[in-house]
């Protein structure tokens, strides 16, 4: 039996015009879709816009969103990736009292880097997996972050 609560990672290309993320956004609260994680770029040296978005839901309720969202006239493209890499990206800012050597080898183990020091705090970036960051992001509790941000997917088919 399928998982009625599945994660699901979706791609939209659409044309780069004003108001199309918009008439998405009402595509998915109008029917009662969640949207956990939203990122939208440009595709460069292109007149098209790439969304990741990523929600939750059954099979049907997928296919329904697709079915949806393909009927929308500025959007050229929309996949559910079955294969992908996905990445997000977190920032976090740490007071400077704290062990920055240690902060730092926590990064490096989740792909990332201290990236600013300032006098009084200390910046760092870590990119990974959205599993591996939210793990990330419990193990930085001990270094008392001051401030967390924390962007959506993006991911590409293999």
């Amino acid at each position: 039996m399928q998982d009625e609560n599945a994660r699901r990672v979706i791609s939209v290309i659409v044309v780069n015009e004003a108001s199309v993320l918009s008439r998405i956004t009402d595509l998915f609260s109008g029917r009662g879709y969640n949207i956990t994680s939203l990122t939208v770029a440009p595709i460069p040296e292109s007149k098209y816009s790439r969304l990741t978005i990523v929600t939750s839901g059954s099979v049907r309720v997928s296919e329904q969103i697709t079915k949806q969202l393909h009927k929308l006239i500025p959007v050229l493209k929309v996949y559910e990736h079955a294969d992908l890499v996905e990445k997000e990206m977190a920032l976090v800012k740490f007071p400077a009292s704290e062990n920055i050597a240690d902060i730092s080898a926590l990064c490096s183990s989740y792909n990332g880097k201290i990236v600013n020091v300032g006098d009084n705090v200390v910046i760092a970036m870590v990119a990974d997996e959205p599993k591996r960051i939210e793990n990330f992001l419990k193990l930085i509790n001990r270094y008392n972050p001051k401030e967390i941000v924390k962007s959506g997917s993006v991911a590409l088919e293999r």
